[in-house]
């Protein structure tokens, strides 16, 4: 996979939990592990789960005779992941999407949220889903879509001023070509490709604090750290101004938006 894993490690994975996760991720892990009940599925993977935010989900809706393999290129998020209570029955193991440690057809389930847009090789990361899955088994991945009217996108633009680059360059890459993505899963022998947009919203104490999780805990981060680690509050700043002028200065309530893809392994035959 990509270098996103080596960006989020120490202090900038807690603020990655604290702050952005409830922020940008909670609402559509919540509709993730919904969806995923709904599939009676008997063992369930997650790539690229971050610090457990639709692990949690997942153990929340699945009934405990259900197998939850949690996986992550990121040693130090999957250690805070593992910090929550009542994750017990996870099974956590550090692991790359585009070379998995599971025999074929492991799974009735792979979920992955927000991740999919990092695989360097996205067919790749793709054919090792089906790969794992049992024959019938479901693929269900989220993807962003528009960041225009966001928090997010008001605080990558504001950064992408203060360090004098195209703020599209300093997030998470777009991988939101509806055509493009089933292509993709074609090509890695998917079937039964569905695409819905989905809309949520995401909540802060103030336009302060939602700088805080895009600038300090986020890829924005990382590319202060690596052009700019001196102007951390100063850009965090500007973020702050930029998120208050569109949402206000007190609690915000802004649109996410997203979309989910799923895909189904064929039967065999």
């Amino acid at each position: 996979m990509s270098d996103m894993g080596r960006s989020f490690s120490g202090s900038m994975a807690e603020f990655y939990d604290r702050y952005l996760v409830p922020l940008m991720f909670k609402p559509f892990a919540r509709d993730m592990a919904a969806r995923v009940s709904e599939l009676k599925s008997s063992r369930v993977l997650e790539l690229a789960a971050g610090t457990g935010v639709v692990t949690r989900a997942l153990v929340g809706s699945l009934p405990s005779s259900v197998a939850i393999t949690a996986t992550d290129l990121d040693p130090a998020m999957l250690e805070l992941a593992k910090k929550y209570p009542g994750l017990e029955r996870v099974s956590w193991q550090e692991a790359d999407a585009l070379a998995l440690p599971f025999q074929d057809g492991s799974f009735n389930c792979v979920v992955c949220q927000f991740g999919v847009m990092f695989f360097p090789d996205k067919q790749a990361g793709f054919r090792e889903a089906l790969r794992v899955l049992k024959p019938g088994g479901r693929f269900l991945f989220n993807v962003w879509d528009d960041f225009e009217g966001t928090v997010h996108g008001e605080a990558r633009r504001a950064a992408g001023r203060c360090l004098g680059r195209d703020p599209a360059t300093i997030t998470a890459p777009m991988y939101n070509d509806v055509d493009l993505v089933h292509a993709d899963l074609t090509a890695a022998s998917f079937g039964s490709i569905t695409a819905e947009k989905l809309r949520e919203r995401g909540h802060s104490g103030s336009a302060r604090e939602a700088a805080i999780a895009n600038c300090h805990g986020g890829l924005i981060r990382a590319h202060i750290d690596r052009h700019a680690p001196d102007r951390l509050d100063e850009i965090t700043g500007e973020a702050a101004a930029a998120i208050a002028a569109r949402f206000g200065t007190g609690p915000i309530d802004a649109p996410l938006n997203a979309i989910l893809f799923t895909a189904d392994r064929p039967n065999a035959g």
